[in-house]
């Protein structure tokens, strides 16, 4: 009898119990007994007992073996996407390494120090690039400018010198250079006006709009070009001027230092196309500035009925613009252009008459 007991719990351990596949699904092999009587030798109803024990302890034993499995898929399953966000912090991880090695656009803007030079230096600033702002005697205003660029996390440089001197243009590339490696963008923005009649403008009157105003821009856009053929890259924008594509009354020095830029312009987008350096012009309106806010109340009405949005122009428009040809991979196909950001050039003309009035009323208060 106890032979037979001991026997069948052998058995049972042998064919009971859970097997757990390599897939994670689990069989029950469930013992099977032949019931004998107690002459033949076969199990007692001690021994039955015993053998329900033992199955119910198997049973026992086979929902603690599925808990466990449960439990061992729900870490697998924990940790399968603990991989995941890491693996995902990585990927992120690498691109924002990725991203800081990738150099910041060094760009130079001259007469940086106010109006739309100014709202162009912080646009590109504030957009990532690295600034040298020029000026030529507001010393003051462009160390302000250069702080704000900062202020929001750009970096920016300040330069002191006349772009219609020659030796001044080339230390102001060289302090670019000295300072970031290279420059990659040039602004050419610095004019000045000296308005008058033809009949009673002087040479010098002519001369210094023409010098800086024309002059300036080949000598920085000969500057720079010379370092960005070496890379084969860049992007170089001129502020023109309407009045350049349509003449003004009492600017004759200014509408042909503008024309000139223009065709300039043009020129050079053509000769350095094979180098991979586009080459564009901007040319706007009425755009508010000093001059603007110094004209009477009766003259500036008259003027903005001639706009049709009725008002000026903002600095921080041409400067959105200037932004797009400056480092949209978009603007990429662009070369060779003046985009005339003001109102209908037809229109243009009317209010420009307005304009040279006020330029000879100017001329005869000064």
């Amino acid at each position: 009898m106890a032979a037979a007991a001991g026997s069948a719990v052998i058995t049972f351990k042998s064919t009971g119990g859970v097997v757990t596949r390599p897939g994670g699904s689990a069989d029950r092999r469930v013992a099977t007994f032949q019931h004998c009587s107690p002459v033949s030798g076969g199990i007692g109803s001690a021994q039955l007992r015993a053998s329900i024990g033992l199955q119910c302890r198997s049973r026992s034993s086979f929902a603690s073996s599925a808990t466990i499995l449960f439990n061992n898929a729900d870490l697998i399953d924990s940790m399968a996407h603990a991989g995941v966000r890491a693996q995902v912090a990585t990927i992120e991880q690498a691109s924002a390494e990725a991203a800081q090695t990738v150099e910041a656009p060094v760009v130079v803007v001259t007469g940086a120090s106010r109006g739309i030079g100014k709202a162009i230096a912080l646009a590109l600033g504030k957009a990532g690039c690295k600034v040298l702002v020029n000026y030529a005697r507001s010393s003051r205003e462009a160390e302000e400018v250069s702080k704000e660029i900062e202020a929001c996390g750009g970096h920016a440089i300040t330069f002191g010198g006349d772009v219609s001197k020659e030796a001044d243009v080339e230390a102001m590339i060289k302090a670019a250079v000295d300072a970031w490696g290279t420059v990659d963008i040039l602004i050419n923005n610095a004019g000045i006006t000296r308005d008058g009649l033809l009949m009673r403008m002087k040479t010098p009157q002519w001369q210094e709009v023409i010098n800086l105003n024309l002059t300036g821009v080949f000598l920085c856009t000969q500057a720079a070009a010379k370092i960005m053929m070496k890379k084969r890259k860049g992007r170089i924008i001129n502020i023109a001027s309407v009045v350049g594509l349509v003449g003004n009354v009492g600017q004759a020095n200014y509408s042909a230092a503008k024309a000139g830029v223009i065709g300039l312009t043009k020129t050079v987008a053509k000769e350095y196309a094979g180098r991979n350096i586009n080459v564009n012009a901007v040319a706007p309106g009425f755009i508010a500035s000093d001059m603007t806010a110094k004209l009477g109340e009766d003259i500036e009405k008259k003027i903005l009925e001639t706009i049709p949005l009725g008002r000026y122009g903002q600095p921080e428009e041409v400067a959105g613009l200037v932004e797009f040809l400056a480092l949209d991979p978009a603007a990429s196909y662009i070369t060779g252009q003046v985009s005339n950001l003001s109102h209908l050039v037809e229109v243009q003309m009317k209010h420009l008459r307005f304009r040279g009035l006020v330029a000879v009323v100017l001329y005869f208060m000064a």
